[in-house]
């Protein structure tokens, strides 16, 4: 008896398995939602296109965005973690999620760490430091003295985000009591900036690259920790003030209980992506760095990077309504 319980059993988990393997293999099936927690325009929304492109061709189905924006990406992010976990919505999320887990404490209304399925690291991009072209300003040190002289109004890509940290850092490190004004996304913010609505912006690469070619904008620093290829000449923030970093890395996440098949099968998808001629050379002349990452190193990155940004809240104080 013991020993037909025991085949049953390992007849059980067979079938399991086999029908993990069979349901990886018929994924998708129907189209996939890739929530993108951030208005249209914005890094997060453009590399999202871009992607659900490339798994469109690998994998002929639609991969559908649907920007979710509000809460510096919290109302797109919880939608992402509390969805069916059957593999059929993707949270397409930046650094801002690492940050606001502090800065939002107990209105979070998800446990990211036990609510979502680390998928891949995607790319990492650079903010730039970037004015109207009315702001007398050509370059870091001159902004500075200017901010000093005069009131300079900064936007940002929503409170929270670490575009909203960059202008806090700027506060902190020159001296400086500029306001906040926050936006719903690096597309609204940049816009403001653009449209002489507000002086400057700590924007993605992704969405200001564009329009420091085109002239509409005039870029003077980065604040990454080394000089970015994609800006070659522009000093980085902490060149001038040691310390001041602060980069937006862009990542995918699962709702957690997703089938570990499904997660493997699409984490092949975004590596092969990342790979392609079409992809490279959209990131490179965006200013952005592909990565990609088992979701392994995703959750130890993911966990360093909310260590991070708490010491630097707490240490700053820094409050959102």
């Amino acid at each position: 008896m013991i020993g037909r319980n025991l085949l049953q059993i390992s007849v059980l988990i067979l079938g399991l398995g086999l029908a993990g393997a069979a349901g990886a293999q018929a994924w998708p099936a129907k189209p996939v939602r890739i929530i993108v927690p951030f208005g249209a325009g914005g890094g997060t929304d453009i590399q999202a296109r871009l992607l659900g492109k490339k798994f469109y061709d690998s994998l002929g189905q639609t991969f559908v965005v649907d920007n979710r924006a509000g809460a510096a990406g919290l109302i797109g992010a919880e939608l992402g973690a509390k969805s069916p976990p059957d593999g059929y919505t993707i949270l397409f999320t930046t650094a801002s999620l690492a940050v606001n887990l502090t800065l939002y404490g107990t209105r979070v209304k998800f446990d990211a760490f036990k609510d979502l399925a680390p998928v891949s690291w995607v790319s990492s991009v650079p903010l730039v430091l970037v004015t109207h072209p009315s702001v007398p300003a050509k370059s870091l040190k001159e902004f500075i003295a200017l901010a000093k002289k005069s009131k300079l109004n900064p936007a940002n890509n929503g409170a929270g985000t670490t575009s909203y940290l960059s202008v806090e850092m700027l506060n902190y490190y020159a001296g400086l009591n500029l306001p906040i004004i926050s936006y719903k996304g690096g597309g609204p913010a940049t816009t403001a900036v653009l449209s002489g609505e507000t002086d400057f912006v700590f924007g993605t690469a992704l969405a200001v690259a564009p329009h420091v070619k085109s002239g509409k904008l005039r870029a003077l620093a980065v604040t990454t920790a080394k000089p970015s290829k994609a800006f070659p000449g522009l000093p980085t923030m902490a060149s001038l003030y040691p310390g001041f970093e602060s980069d937006n890395w862009y990542a995918m996440f699962f709702p957690a209980g997703t089938p570990k098949e499904i997660v493997a099968k699409f984490n092949g998808e975004i590596l092969k992506a990342l790979k392609s001629p079409d992809v490279l050379e959209f990131m490179s002349k965006e200013g952005a760095d592909p990565v990609g990452s088992t979701p392994e190193e995703l959750t130890a990155y993911f966990k360093k990077e909310v260590e991070k940004y708490a010491k630097l809240i707490k240490a700053r104080n820094i409050r959102v309504e």
